[in-house]
């Protein structure tokens, strides 16, 4: 008899390992003070770099709360990664500018990134790999209730 397999418990398991991986990389035992989302938020802030990004674009892009984005940009604050900067067509508005400090991570995260990337994708062609893509957002819709 066949073990029934789970969606859910095979992306978490993924997940584990690739969260375990990333913690005990040299990289990010160099770079301790941006790690999980933190790390996500300087990739997407540099990649955005061209134009102002907002806290509610970092809300928008990971599909993360509003409290817990706050959060976050506080203690990146604090660790001097991210400053707000006032914009002059909205008071209210504040930009999130990477400092030298988050620009200089950001950098290191790339060449551990692309590295992480050869590994994962090793012995995947590419219709396999757009086939994954594919369906890893089909499930994200589905577990969000846009289907």
């Amino acid at each position: 008899m066949e073990e029934k397999r789970y969606i859910g418990v095979e992306i978490s398991k993924t997940s584990n390992i690739l969260k375990r991986n990333c913690m005990n990389s040299d990289l990010t035992k160099k770079i301790n003070e941006a790690t999980g989302k933190n790390s996500w938020i300087i990739g997407f802030i540099a990649q955005n770099s061209n134009k102002d990004v907002f806290q509610r674009d970092i809300e928008e892009k990971f599909s993360i709360r509003r409290s817990t984005v706050s959060s976050m940009i506080k203690l990146m604050e604090k660790k001097g990664l991210v400053v707000r900067e006032s914009v002059a067509y909205d008071a209210r508005l504040k930009k999130l500018t990477l400092t030298p400090k988050a620009w200089e991570m950001h950098n290191q995260m790339l060449l551990n990134l692309d590295e992480d990337e050869k590994k994962l994708k090793q012995n995947l062609s590419d219709e396999e790999l757009d086939n994954l893509f594919k369906t890893l957002e089909k499930i994200r819709k589905n577990a969000e209730g846009e289907v």
